[in-house]
């Protein structure tokens, strides 16, 4: 591996949904700071409070004071790591990897399978959660099952197998999620941020009304106007109350960015 200064690496991360928007903060605020996420058109983040996907509708996010900008084209990129803020790309084929040449590519998209990524795209290719083998198809896997392995970092072999259940939290589980009923294209009726209550309806799919199953303050919700496929997450019920928790990086993904951190330095940190 390359003894490269740590401030000088290249990352690409695949994804700016919730769990990679924490992975870039927490590489960001390490000062690793020469940062790309590539993400799709239209993109489906339910925590959009903490995620930095936002910046392809509003050309900018900030989480917990970082900032990332919607760019075009690797000149552009390289502009804005000038000015201290992470560069968000829509790429869903990855096609400026090659060109940018990073030093790291971590796939954060956590679609339970690989969409395509491989060893060969950097000399660290870490891939989150289930569908990566760690010798195979990535150098190294971390695990996002919540419980005794969360954030173990896996050299050989796979993360666990997607369990399809939500974490709990405070005693709920699958109760906390909203989901589509229908496909079609979703309206929301309320806010993130906003107190809930069981049987509120907090949006609709086709007409279809989408209720609270629990009281709580509702933590995330996909964008109005974006077209759903029935089962897909829309929204996330947080039992505990509290609003501040909404525009704040969660445990689990904190812990998530943590090993990704880590497996950057065992290789990098040389």
């Amino acid at each position: 591996m390359s003894t490269l200064p740590l401030h000088q690496l290249i990352v690409a991360i695949k994804g700016a949904g919730e769990m990679a928007s924490a992975v870039a903060w927490r590489l960001y605020m390490a000062r690793i700071r020469r940062i790309i996420m590539l993400e799709v058109e239209f993109p489906l983040a339910v925590r959009r409070e903490v995620s930095f996907c936002e910046a392809v509708h509003e050309g900018r996010k900030v989480v917990e004071g970082v900032e990332a900008v919607r760019v075009k084209g690797v000149e552009e990129v390289r502009a804005v790591w000038g000015t201290e803020r992470i560069a968000v790309v829509v790429d869903p084929t990855w096609s400026v990897l090659p060109e940018l040449g990073p030093h790291v590519v971590v796939d954060a998209i956590l679609a339970k399978r690989n969409l395509g990524t491989t060893l060969q795209e950097a000399p660290l290719v870490i891939g989150l959660g289930p569908g990566f083998v760690a010798g195979s198809d990535v150098h190294m896997v971390i695990e996002t099952n919540r419980g005794h392995n969360l954030g173990r970092i896996i050299t050989s072999g796979s993360a666990e197998p997607n369990t399809g259940v939500p974490g709990t939290i405070a005693g709920y589980a699958a109760e906390r999620v909203l989901r589509a009923p229908c496909d079609g294209v979703f309206r929301g009726l309320r806010t993130i941020g906003d107190r809930i209550r069981k049987g509120e309806v907090v949006g609709e799919v086709e007409g279809k009304p989408i209720q609270a199953e629990i009281d709580g303050v509702l933590r995330g919700l996909i964008r109005s106007g974006t077209y759903v496929r029935q089962g897909l997450k829309l929204g996330d019920i947080d039992p505990r109350g509290e609003v501040d928790y909404c525009a704040t990086i969660s445990d689990k993904a904190r812990a998530i960015a943590g090993s990704v951190l880590e497996a950057i330095l065992r290789v990098y940190n040389v």
